[in-house]
C-alpha cells in the first residue's frame, strides 16, 4: 500500500492536495516481481469459482490491459496457459480505462451471435510499471489491481441490456506512452528522456471525461430502453471524485447511487470498474433485478457505457 503521506517523501506534494484534488488517500502497488499476468489470473480463478466453472469451460478469453506482461504475445495467450483453458481462444484490447466494458460488449456479441457459450473478461493492471514517479502531476493517481468476469447466456431481460463505445483521437495525446512503438521505438534517447512513461494533459482529460460519461452514459440508457431515473446503482471509472460528482449532476442522479472506491485503490485503469462493481455486490449495493449503469473514458480519447440488468 502507498499512501499520500508515503508519496509526501518521493516528491513535491501533500496529502491535502492530493485528495482535495482527486479523492485519492492510498492506492495498492504491485512489488518488482508481480506482472499483470500474475494479477489476472487471480483475479481470473476467483471468477471462476465463484461462477462455479471450470477453466477449460471457457472458450474465449480477453483481456483489456495497457501494461502486457509483454509487447507480445499478447497477456491473454499467458492466462490461458496459466488457467488451463486450452479451448480458448485469446487476445487483448488495449483501450485505457474503457477496456473492462469494451470487453464485456466484444463477449456479449459473441455470445449472442452463438459463436461462443462462454467467455472470460479480464482487466489487468501494473500501472506503477509505467508510472513516472518524479512527476507529481500523475504518480499520485494511479495503483494497481486486477478484475474479471465470466460472461455467458442469461434469461431474457437480465444481463446486458445496452452499450455505447466511441472514440475521439483528436485528442490522443492527451493521454499516451510516447515512446516503444514503431513510431519511436526504443532507443537511449528515449529512455533518457524517460519517454517510456505515461503522460497526461489533465484538464484536456478532465473536460473530455465528464463529457464523454455523461453522453455515453445516456446513449446507452436510452438504447436500453429506459430513463436515466431506472438507473439504480451507477459504476464509474475510478479517476477523480470531481469527475464523479460532475457525472451526478449531469445525470440529476442522487451521489449515493454511485458506487466508489478510488479513495483507497487510486485510479487502476481497466480494473477499476470491476473492482468497483465486485465490491459493490458483496456489500449488498447491487441486488438482483438492479438496474446497473457501468461508465468510462479513457486513452483514445476513448468512452464506453453499458447498462445492464443484474
Amino acid at each position: 500500500m502507498l499512501t499520500n503521506f508515503d508519496l509526501e517523501k518521493m516528491v513535491d506534494t501533500t496529502d491535502e492536495w492530493i485528495r482535495t484534488r482527486t479523492g485519492i488517500r492510498e492506492r495498492r502497488i504491485a512489488d518488482a516481481d508481480t506482472s499483470s499476468s500474475d494479477l489476472g489470473v487471480e483475479s481470473a480463478r476467483r471468477a471462476l469459482e465463484e461462477a462455479g466453472m471450470a477453466a477449460s469451460d471457457i472458450q474465449l478469453i480477453i483481456v483489456a490491459t495497457v501494461t502486457p506482461d509483454t509487447i507480445f504475445p499478447c497477456t491473454a495467450s499467458l492466462l490461458q496457459h496459466r488457467l488451463g483453458a486450452p479451448r480458448a481462444a485469446a487476445f487483448d484490447l488495449v483501450v485505457g480505462c474503457t477496456g473492462f466494458v469494451y470487453g464485456l460488449a466484444v463477449a456479449r456479441e459473441m455470445i449472442a451471435t452463438g459463436v461462443y457459450d462462454h467467455a472470460l473478461v479480464v482487466a489487468a493492471e501494473t500501472l506503477s510499471k509505467i508510472t513516472n514517479w518524479e512527476d507529481r502531476s500523475t504518480c499520485v493517481l494511479f495503483g494497481d489491481a486486477s478484475g474479471a468476469a465470466v460472461v455467458g447466456p442469461v434469461e431474457e431481460g437480465r444481463g446486458v441490456l445496452a452499450y455505447a463505445l466511441g472514440n475521439d483521437g483528436t485528442n490522443a495525446h492527451a493521454l499516451m506512452i510516447p515512446a516503444g512503438g514503431s513510431r519511436l521505438p526504443t532507443s537511449e534517447e528515449t529512455v533518457a528522456a524517460r519517454q517510456h512513461y505515461l503522460t497526461m494533459n489533465g484538464q484536456e482529460v478532465f473536460k473530455f471525461a465528464v463529457r464523454a460519461m455523461a453522453e455515453s452514459s445516456e446513449e446507452a440508457v436510452t438504447n436500453a430502453g429506459l430513463t436515466m431515473q431506472d438507473i439504480d446503482v451507477v459504476v464509474p471509472h475510478q479517476a477523480n471524485y470531481r469527475i464523479i460528482e460532475a457525472s451526478a449532476k449531469r445525470f440529476d442522479l442522487p451521489y449515493e447511487r454511485f458506487i466508489t472506491n478510488l479513495d483507497r485503490y487510486g485510479n487502476t485503469s481497466s480494473a477499476s470498474i470491476p473492482l468497483a462493481l465486485d465490491e459493490a455486490v458483496k456489500e449488498g449495493r447491487i441486488k438482483p433485478g438492479d438496474n446497473v449503469l457501468l461508465s468510462s473514458f479513457g486513452a483514445g480519447l476513448a468512452w464506453g457505457s453499458m447498462v445492464l440488468r443484474w
